[in-house]
């Protein structure tokens, strides 16, 4: 059986802390390795009836430079952004070992990160909130990750 690897998820610059919270949450449900923020716009310790702090960490990083030096090694960043480079999720084939980066709804990710992104995926335009795009991200993962094990039986 194919190696299911690892993934962590990720905002730059998130607004609010119900969305970090939310992404979270999900994250744990999802199976994600670890959750983390890049930016001055730390959220405040928000209240988590599940616990999700013991199960799945959760890291803070000042700036994307110091963010992606910590990288773990073969581990390739993919930007959730719409962006004339990305491919659409329903044509992505998700990565063994990757870090998913998301923008805050004001500003998505920076043209730095972008650029430094390996792949950019992108989700059926609409107005979604940065918590649930990385739930989508997550869950296609998960969906896609479920279909090809059932292929390989």
């Amino acid at each position: 059986m194919k190696n299911k690897g690892y993934f962590g998820i990720g905002i730059m610059n998130p607004k609010t802390e119900m969305n970090v919270g939310s992404l979270w949450r999900s994250a744990n449900i999802l199976g994600a390795s670890f959750i983390f923020t890049i930016g001055k716009r730390i959220p405040k310790q928000a209240s988590d009836t599940m616990k999700t702090c013991e199960s799945i960490p959760f890291y803070y990083y000042e700036t994307f430079e110091e963010f992606y030096k910590s990288m773990p090694y073969d581990c390739r960043l993919v930007g959730v952004e719409l962006d004339e480079r990305s491919v659409k999720i329903e044509e992505y084939q998700h990565l063994d070992k990757c870090i998913y980066l998301l923008g805050a709804e004001d500003n998505g990710i920076t043209m730095e990160a972008r650029n430094r992104c390996h792949q950019l995926v992108q989700l059926p335009k609409g107005n979604y909130n940065v918590a649930n795009s990385g739930s989508i991200i997550m869950y296609d993962r998960h969906l896609k990750s479920a279909m090809s094990v059932v292929s390989l039986q």
